[in-house]
């Protein structure tokens, strides 16, 4: 387990608009000078957060999954980030963790946000992603799942923990932005871990505000980056000797209780 570097790209949305969203991203990231292990993109990067699902659902291995698999290959990096997918008859907000060579593994979204009817129109995920990475391993998850503490439990096995880092996507409104920047500390703190939170900026289609506040955080809670509110990318190492060297130190995980999750 070496050292691993994240880029956050903080950016605003075209709303519905999966073409400008595209080109905009592969922009942005054709301008990171940085070597860089993974590219992390806010949820529903290429249309915003949308209950239009109808007319914005991309089946697997169409546009916007061929994009990201063409720029990791380009940039020799994992890229991750949600869209609406549509399998079967249902509608997933699905996270796409793509490696360099192609592979790819995904994650649903399990925690829908009722308060703006997503439950109405997306199928929730049934299983968690551990995604092992450099010598990582990584646990992606999305927007709404922060407020669940249970879900992203890290669970220990001997004297070894399921995950490294815990890394959420997001469209966060302004309103409520106190919640994402504690709830992000807060996750880091109990699951003695990395925390890279990406939101995005600029008010959306439906005029709601969203200000960033895209961060990263240790597994003691120290703010190692804040965004703010412009629209911003930003490349950080992460310290793989320091986490290994506090979880030596402060064990706490070995004194957790022990519990089943049911559905």
């Amino acid at each position: 387990m070496q050292n691993l570097i994240v880029t956050l790209i903080q950016s605003g949305l075209h709303w519905h608009n999966h073409e400008a969203n595209l080109a905009m991203f592969e922009e942005k990231i054709w301008q990171i000078e940085e070597d860089t292990d993974i590219i992390v993109l806010p949820e529903m990067f290429n249309t915003g957060f949308s209950m239009k699902v109808e007319e914005l659902a991309e089946p697997m291995n169409f546009r916007t999954f061929k994009w990201m698999k063409q720029m990791a290959s380009q940039k020799d990096c994992a890229v991750t980030g949600s869209f609406i997918v549509k399998e079967k008859s249902g509608f997933y907000n699905r996270l796409i963790w793509m490696f360099p060579d192609g592979s790819f593994k995904q994650y649903d979204k399990k925690h829908l946000f009722r308060m703006a009817n997503e439950d109405d129109y997306f199928e929730p995920g049934e299983q968690a992603l551990i995604v092992e990475y450099k010598g990582w391993k990584i646990m992606p998850l999305v927007c709404y799942d922060l407020r669940f503490p249970v879900w992203s439990r890290n669970r220990s096995k001997g004297d070894d923990l399921s995950y490294d880092l815990l890394l959420y996507v997001a469209n966060w409104p302004a309103a409520r932005v106190n919640a994402w920047d504690t709830l992000l500390g807060a996750r880091a703190i109990e699951n003695l871990c990395y925390t890279v939170g990406v939101n995005r900026t600029l008010p959306d289609g439906n005029d709601i505000p969203y200000n960033g506040h895209s961060g990263v955080y240790s597994g003691k809670g120290e703010q190692l980056y804040f965004a703010g509110e412009e629209e911003k990318m930003h490349t950080i190492e992460l310290d793989a000797e320091a986490l290994k060297h506090f979880r030596q130190k402060f064990p706490a995980y070995k004194d957790a209780d022990s519990f089943t999750i049911q559905s």
